[in-house]
């Protein structure tokens, strides 16, 4: 760290992909940033909204590519708190939901560095509204849960306890649990969740690109892979899945995904 921090890094939530849920505190931010950090998922319409000057680092991480560490990440944010007055940090989604917005924020702390953090739409809760599902219903049951299906981001994650999560709980909304999918079905029905329980499937929620299965626990495994989804992708299992109003559901955005720039190839505009 070249000298005392002087900027304040801000934890930004860019949303569920449609850069029409950006947050307008979010949209501001990125308009007048000097330095942005930013993770996959973040299409070309939001990064447009950042000023050629900027300085850009890509610190994404996605399953099956190769990953920024996240010391990696931490430092680079502190650095640039040394050379900058507003940093952004742009976060898929909320920055403090199934990322490391907590982490990050513990980090500059500890170092000195001023954070902020701004919200953001959650997919786990857009994804199914593009679908016409909502997470909660007066007649589905009082509960919802949000829990990641993907544990090996960090071994030392504890385990999900899937048998135990289905009989706590009326709803289920699984981030990242494609790849489990076959063994997350089986274990909950090994807790006893009934096989035909409502349940869907969501790819690319909330932007062109976007495509479901919808169908019960038993067969939703099967069915995903007949029907070709990949990540990312949200999981909706519960009797909301019923409540379905199609006629609701917003058309998914347009949007174009950016070529990511490595966090080594980063480089200051001049």
């Amino acid at each position: 760290m070249s000298g005392a921090a002087r900027g304040t890094v801000y934890l930004v939530g860019a949303g569920p992909g449609d850069p029409d849920l950006l947050t307008v505190k979010a949209q501001r931010l990125l308009q007048q940033c000097d330095a942005l950090v930013y993770d996959s998922l973040v299409p070309r319409e939001v990064l447009a909204l950042v000023p050629a000057t900027a300085e850009r680092h890509f610190v994404g991480k996605r399953r099956g590519h190769h990953s920024v560490p996240q010391p990696s990440t931490n430092a680079v944010l502190v650095e640039l708190a040394a050379r900058h007055a507003c940093i952004v940090r742009l976060k898929g989604g909320d920055p403090f939901l199934f990322g490391r917005g907590g982490e990050e924020a513990a980090h500059l702390e500890r170092h000195g560095v001023a954070v902020q953090v701004v919200p953001g739409v959650t997919s786990g809760i857009a994804a199914p509204a593009y679908l016409g599902i909502p997470v909660t219903h007066r007649r589905a049951g009082s509960s919802v849960t949000f829990v990641t299906g993907h544990e090996e981001i960090d071994k030392r994650r504890p385990s999900v306890d899937w048998r135990g999560l289905a009989r706590s709980t009326d709803g289920l909304v699984i981030y990242m649990g494609l790849h489990n999918l076959a063994h997350i079905c089986g274990e909950l029905m090994a807790g006893g969740l009934d096989p035909s329980t409502p349940a869907a499937a969501v790819q690319q929620g909330t932007v062109r690109g976007q495509q479901s299965v919808i169908g019960v626990l038993a067969d939703l495994a099967e069915a995903v892979q007949r029907a070709g989804l990949a990540s990312p992708a949200i999981v909706v299992i519960g009797e909301v899945v019923n409540q379905r109003v199609p006629t609701c559901a917003p058309v998914p955005a347009p949007v174009e995904m950016p070529i990511p720039i490595p966090l080594a190839a980063a480089t200051t505009p001049g």
